[in-house]
């Protein structure tokens, strides 16, 4: 098992920034990719980037210009630095941790999400 915990979600102006975290313990060894995605009110979940053990990303095209996937791997934590925060960005975003096997992603762990909330 891998238990992922979010964090750095809040309030912030348009134009803002905020950098999410995502802790993860547990049986982490199984785990070969991990990811953000965010679920606006009445939306389907979306993706908005992975990152791969080897470093590879992944994003979604039009989040690429402002958000920057990381991950330390002494730490065990990913991170997503959102920049130039806009009212559409409005939305939980959820941490995942699965596996990446030829091509495709395999979500196997979510966390609980974090709310973030872009204020104009």
């Amino acid at each position: 098992q891998v238990q992922l915990v979010e964090s750095g979600g809040g309030l912030v102006q348009a134009g803002g920034s905020l950098r999410l975290s995502c802790a993860a313990s547990g049986n982490i060894f199984s785990i070969s990719a991990m990811g953000w995605y965010r679920q606006a009110p009445g939306k389907l979940r979306e993706v908005v980037a992975i990152i791969e053990s080897g470093g590879t990303t992944n994003y979604a095209d039009y989040l690429r210009a402002r958000f920057t996937i990381s991950r330390d791997n002494t730490r065990n934590t990913m991170y997503l630095q959102m920049n130039s925060l806009k009212p559409e960005d409005t939305a939980v975003y959820f941490c995942a941790a699965g596996r990446a096997e030829s091509g495709s992603y395999y979500w196997d762990y979510w966390g609980q999400g974090t709310q973030v909330t872009v204020d104009s």
